[in-house]
């Protein structure tokens, strides 16, 4: 069964519930028993269920002012790109816009409620757009790195680059960058590429805004950090 399941919240405090659908790229609700197993017909074998990514971020996972969020967020190009590579792979969209590290710490309990062999966390833009202490923002990304361990011991954890905006200064800007390698070697996590390479500061693939990427560019965005993510798939296959 493959799908994408959608609980992002692109507005403030906002949350919902959704899944992309192969055939049609529409929404797929994975369907789960009381229990919370996945459903399978009375006397039929159960599938192998395919492996659960979580992925928690920022308005940038979460899709901000794209058309359709549930299908066009970098993470859902993840999901299209693994299908079509031959890889199942069941995608929760956990993005949710304004969030800064201190707020993915806070609501990482809640996440991870739901065992997930995959977590990818895209933290820490917002943190850089407040000028906020890159140590206080390294701490909260390892606490949210403790939390998945509890949650899920045998989750693989990926980390996104991310980087500060040249405005806040060289030295600001040079400290941004080195945290997540930094917090990455001693966590012993996979530290994948600046999710928005190639994408940053071309106004074709950006909103108007600015900041934000248009449907190509999070298609971009997730042609950047496949690489990593696929060479974990290949270890799940096995």
């Amino acid at each position: 069964m493959l799908g994408a399941a959608w609980l992002a919240g692109c507005g403030k405090g906002g949350s919902g519930e959704a899944a992309a659908d192969k055939s049609r790229g529409a929404p797929q609700v994975e369907s789960t028993t009381a229990s919370g197993a996945p459903a399978t017909g009375a006397g039929k074998r159960a599938m192998p269920a395919p492996p659960r990514a979580l992925f928690i971020g920022t308005s940038l996972t979460a899709g901000l002012g794209l058309d359709d969020p549930a299908t066009q967020s970098w993470p859902a190009a993840i999901y299209h790109i693994a299908d079509s590579t031959g890889y199942p792979l069941t995608v929760v969209n956990a993005g949710l816009s304004g969030e800064t590290s201190a707020g993915a710490l806070r609501r990482a309990d809640w996440l991870l409620r739901e065992p997930y062999d995959i977590v990818v966390i895209e933290a820490g833009a917002n943190d850089g757009l407040r000028g906020i202490d890159p140590a206080s923002t390294a701490e909260n990304i390892r606490g949210v790195i403790r939390k998945v361990r509890t949650a899920s011991p045998g989750a693989a954890i990926l980390l996104v680059q991310m980087e500060a905006p040249t405005n806040m200064g060289p030295a600001y800007t040079r400290k941004f960058h080195e945290l997540y390698p930094t917090v990455a070697l001693s966590e012993g996590i996979t530290l994948l590429p600046f999710l928005l390479e190639g994408v940053g500061g071309v106004a074709r693939l950006n909103q108007a805004d600015g900041i934000h990427p248009t449907a190509e560019g999070a298609r971009i965005a997730a042609r950047n950090v496949w690489p990593g993510i696929r060479m974990v798939l290949r270890g799940l296959k096995r």
